[in-house]
């Protein structure tokens, strides 16, 4: 066979082989990617099997372990490296604040019997809590609910200039969160009124306003008035008092000559 005919016979041959390989190609699609596993720096963290409520108690099957970021990870957080320390640590503790389901538990969110109560692990350092009598027309129809924000007014009577009785009012403070209605620490969601007739209303005040609360409770009446959600807390600042009372300073208003309400200064 001559040389160019054996040349011609290749070139045919190859033609041929290349038509058959982009032919299967086509017929059998592109190829599956390659996955390739990359290892992530993880460990594992507890968190809360279900919505746990302010003031439960815990157990062990309320928590779960799930794999986290390391980098996520806060000192705060229990994590496997606690060992059984970590899961005896949440058996039997009390919720000081919600847990939504799947959040991490952290140690400041739960308290072991004995540290104290509820109420005093969720008061801020330096605040007292006190409570006050409410009934339906001194506290908003008892629409109030705990964590909301209420002013506190003061209705007593007085003797005025003429020898008659008169009524007066004065807010005491303003701003003041509400800790508890009744037994009540937390609202329950949807709830638009507290459960029961509490007759009872938990404030958190300081201990110089906490003093003065218990002394407006054997004047008259105390009176709660709802503030808006706009009105709230945004930069924590806390109750205000309305009259800035300080132990042995006060002046007294005259109203035509007679002495009326006493006021705290500065």
């Amino acid at each position: 066979m001559k040389r160019g005919q054996l040349i011609g016979i290749a070139i045919a041959g190859g033609a041929g082989l290349l038509a058959f390989l982009l032919m299967r190609s086509i017929v059998s699609g592109p190829s599956a990617p390659t996955q390739v596993a990359v290892p992530v720096n993880a460990t594992e963290v507890l968190v809360a099997r279900r919505d746990i409520p302010l003031g439960e108690v815990t157990k062990e099957t309320d928590f779960r372990w799930q794999t986290w970021p390391a980098d996520a990870v806060t000192p705060s957080f229990i994590t496997q490296a606690d060992g059984e320390a970590g899961m005896k640590f949440v058996s039997d503790a009390i919720a000081r604040a919600p847990l939504l389901e799947g959040e991490p538990v952290t140690r400041q969110k739960l308290i072991k019997p004995g540290q104290g109560g509820v109420l005093a692990a969720i008061l801020p350092s330096g605040m007292r809590a006190i409570s006050t009598k409410i009934k339906e027309e001194t506290s908003a129809g008892r629409l109030i609910l705990p964590n909301d924000r209420v002013d506190v007014l003061l209705t007593r009577r007085e003797r005025s200039p003429t020898g008659q009785d008169e009524y007066v009012s004065d807010t005491l403070f303003f701003n003041v969160r509400v800790l508890a209605i009744g037994q009540d620490l937390a609202s329950k969601e949807g709830a638009k009124a507290p459960e029961g007739n509490a007759n009872t209303a938990t404030l958190e005040l300081t201990p110089r306003q906490a003093e003065l609360l218990a002394r407006a409770n054997a004047q008259g009446e105390i009176s709660l008035s709802l503030r808006s959600v706009a009105d709230g807390d945004p930069k924590g600042k806390g109750p205000t008092a309305a009259m800035n009372d300080q132990r042995g300073t006060s002046v007294r208003i005259l109203k035509y000559g007679v002495p009326s309400r006493a006021y705290g200064v500065n």
